[in-house]
């Protein structure tokens, strides 16, 4: 009786520690990455109960979700009170878009315990997912019961940034700070209410420490560049706009607009060329273009090239009176023919009798007159 006893305490013993090895050895599988491995090794485990679990969460990563949702099934209906394995099957359930059932659950867990933050959070991103405007009210109460949450605090700030309510937004976003000072999402929200609200200065600071913290992207260079173009530091809204052109190499308005940076100051040559590859790429009315280009070439004293722009923008539009008017000046630049710069301008007085530059031409035509009369009488 005694050695029965004995072997039977023998064999469970080795039963137990065969039972252990592999769990250790699926255990190390799953630690170490190796998933599809640990997933053979847990099926072969003998008391399948204990490791839905962990199967469920293998199939997790390698991304096969309807596996591991029904493996996370099981383990409820087997440990109907394990919270944890309900709280990663209702995030599963939203990420693959089944936001009904993953309300639901959310719902069963917060009857458990109302008062952990991240259950109202994950279900305020469920309820998002599905356009439910409850969501906010999920993450405010995430916010209450933990006022360091940062991703219900970044939520709450945005949803208040998109309302234009600056003042509140600002609110929630210094108190996630507090906690976490160099959050990029706090801080990137900070420089946009910033600059949505005019406050270029402050915004420049903002945006500047996203950069400092290794950020980049054609968002935050778009921004900076225009603000230090609000600044008259061209040179480096030059060089931010030259960065988002790294992300968009054919960006037409961001190399025209670094035509005109180039045009401020002074450096008429890579205005020129830039504006010339914003004006190729461009499939747009380009009046205003064009005339920007001739002015650049009057500046280089370009004239005839000059006429050409202007006459191309009057092309694009008839009605740029303007640019009508800049190829009468420019030709009285060019000509030296003082008869040919008298009919330039007769021409456009007579064909532009309303323009609010008829008192300049009229006036430009008498001194021009004058002076042909006056070399007459040498």
């Amino acid at each position: 009786m005694r050695i029965t006893f004995a072997l039977l305490f023998i064999i469970t013993m080795f039963k137990t520690e065969a039972q252990s090895s592999v769990l250790n050895i699926a255990d190390s599988l799953y630690l170490n990455g190796n998933y599809s491995k640990a997933i053979s090794a847990y099926q072969a485990y003998p008391n399948q109960d204990e490791v839905y679990d962990k199967i469920a969460k293998s199939h997790v990563a390698i991304g096969n979700y309807e596996k591991a949702l029904n493996y996370y099934k099981l383990n409820i209906e087997t440990h109907p009170d394990d919270a944890l394995t309900k709280y990663e099957y209702a995030k599963l359930l939203s990420k693959t878009k089944q936001f009904e059932a993953s309300i639901e659950v959310f719902n069963e867990l917060m009857n458990i315990d109302y008062r952990n933050p991240n259950y109202h959070y994950e279900m305020g991103l469920a309820l998002e997912k599905a356009n439910d405007s409850s969501a906010m009210n999920r993450f405010r109460t995430a916010y209450d019961l933990d006022d360091t949450h940062q991703k219900a605090i970044f939520k709450i700030a945005k949803h208040f940034l998109i309302k234009r309510k600056h003042d509140i937004s600002h609110r929630y976003i210094d108190k996630g700070l507090e906690s976490y000072e160099n959050n990029l999402e706090l801080i990137s929200l900070k420089a946009q209410n910033y600059y949505y609200q005019d406050y270029y200065k402050d915004a420049k600071v903002w945006f500047q420490k996203l950069i400092d913290l290794g950020e980049s992207s054609e968002f935050i260079h778009e921004k900076l560049s225009t603000i230090h173009a609000d600044f008259s530091e061209y040179e480096e809204a030059i060089s931010h706009r030259k960065l988002v052109l790294k992300y968009n190499p054919y960006d037409s308005n961001a190399l025209f607009l670094i035509g005109t940076y180039y045009e401020r100051l002074n450096d008429f040559e890579n205005a020129e060329k830039y504006m010339l590859q914003a004006l190729k790429l461009k499939d747009i009315p380009l009046d205003y273009e064009y005339q920007k280009l001739g002015m650049v070439l009057n500046r280089q004293e370009r004239y005839k090239e000059a006429i050409e722009a202007f006459k191309v923008s009057l092309k694009e539009d008839p009605e740029n009176i303007s640019s009508a008017f800049f190829i009468v000046t420019t030709k009285d630049h060019y000509y030296a023919d003082i008869d040919s710069k008298i009919k330039a301008y007769e021409e456009f007085i007579d064909r532009y009798s309303k323009s609010p530059f008829l008192s300049f031409a009229e006036r430009r035509l008498v001194e021009l007159k004058q002076e042909k009369f006056l070399k007459e009488k040498e």
